[in-house]
């Protein structure tokens, strides 16, 4: 099965836990198989998967919460957009990984698909059914909330940060 590791590893970012991203992958699979007359040789099979798996993680969400998911910006979201702390030098895969799982889903999402997978703007726009302006306005913003979120990290650990600051 093509893309597999790599789909696994997306999928346990969006759903947070291990099982529920094997079922998810399984039923990307499956549906991909279901419409595989429908692909079109020659085109990038790797986007038509990340498009599956995005589509059944959403009809997923809303199977299971009944209503749409917004994702709605608190003060403190917002605060954190206007602020842009440095991000530490020192820091743990365990402390990235916590942060990381604090940034909102569609944002953290955004971000595994164009910083983590590498797709290009326009095929990150196709797999998450998005236009590219809202592809461009969630990777800044979850890029800022995750350095926010590093930086508490650091604060928490009484890191100093400031000579970062000096030199950004």
């Amino acid at each position: 099965m093509p893309f597999l590791p790599e789909l696994l590893r997306v999928a346990t970012r969006m759903c947070g836990a291990r099982d529920r991203a094997e079922d998810l992958v399984q039923e990307t699979f499956l549906q991909a198989w279901r419409s595989f007359a429908r692909f079109q040789t020659g085109t990038n099979c790797r986007a038509w998967l990340y498009k599956i798996l995005m589509f059944s993680h959403s009809k997923q969400r809303r199977s299971q919460a009944r209503q749409p998911s917004l994702t709605e910006l608190d003060q403190a979201g917002e605060k954190a957009l206007l602020f842009d702390p440095p991000t530490p030098d020192v820091l743990t895969t365990e402390m990235v990984n916590a942060a990381f799982g604090r940034v909102p889903e569609p944002f953290r999402t955004t971000v595994v698909i164009v910083d983590v997978e590498e797709f290009t703007y326009r095929e990150a726009a196709d797999i998450l059914d998005v236009p590219i302006g809202t592809v461009m306005s969630r990777l800044s913003r979850g890029r800022k909330l995750l350095r926010h979120e590093l930086a508490s990290c650091a604060e928490a650990l009484n890191l100093d940060t400031r000579e970062r600051q000096g030199s950004s």
